[in-house]
């Protein structure tokens, strides 16, 4: 059912980094299982704690979520597309050209589309951090490691630690901090390269169309 990934695993893991993923464990070369990780929360402190309940709240109160984005690759290239949320369970990340990239994920499964190498890679949504992000109820403390948070006058900044799928990699989320919305994130992976996002001009709550989460299984076949 699941193609065989036909680019290397940082190009792979940089592409997918402008939809906050790094893919199971399990699906990458050389790659061991950090399943071992469990949440620590007595590090935190109660400020902290509560901090991430706001998250958690601001997350789940968001049904719909869409708008543009801007990638920063390890080298310092830039590619630009449009996102679109649907939770529970729907995505989708369009690279706007010369990138010819296309990330689609339709409640089950996680099309990764290279149309400049005519493949497309699937994965189970269940074996990315996309999960815990898709969810219908997000709770941070309970599906990932928050390894640190912090915040001042502009910033709410949590750094995670996936224990089902990241192996050294983690991804940080930014927040806005009067308003904790989400504006950005870093993907760092386990050589310590970041790929950072930012998301601009966003809207919420818009109706979807069903047709933008379709997933051609079929393709390049």
């Amino acid at each position: 059912m699941f193609q065989t990934l036909r680019m290397g695993r940082r190009a792979f893991l940089n592409g997918l980094a402008g939809a906050g993923l790094a893919l199971a464990a399990a699906a990458l070369p050389g790659a061991v299982t950090g399943a071992s990780a469990k949440p620590n929360l007595a590090n935190l402190s109660p400020e902290q704690l509560a901090t991430v309940q706001a998250v958690n709240r601001y997350f789940n109160s968001i049904t719909t979520i869409e708008g543009k984005f801007l990638q920063t690759a390890p080298d310092g290239g830039e590619t630009t597309g449009y996102f679109v949320i649907d939770r529970p369970g729907k995505m989708r990340f369009r690279y706007y050209p010369p990138a010819k990239l296309d990330i689609t994920v339709d409640g089950r499964t996680v099309a990764v589309d290279d149309k400049a190498m005519q493949s497309q890679t699937l994965y189970l949504l269940s074996e990315t951090p996309l999960r815990f992000l898709l969810d219908k109820n997000i709770n941070l403390l309970e599906e990932a490691v928050v390894q640190s948070v912090s915040a001042d006058s502009d910033f709410i900044v949590i750094r995670l630690q996936d224990p089902g799928t990241f192996v050294t990699s983690h991804l940080t989320l930014y927040f806005d901090a009067r308003t904790t919305e989400l504006k950005q994130w870093t993907v760092t992976d386990d050589q310590g390269f970041d790929t950072t996002v930012a998301i601009y001009e966003t809207k919420v709550g818009n109706p979807t169309n069903p047709e933008w989460f379709e997933i051609n299984y079929s393709k390049y076949k």
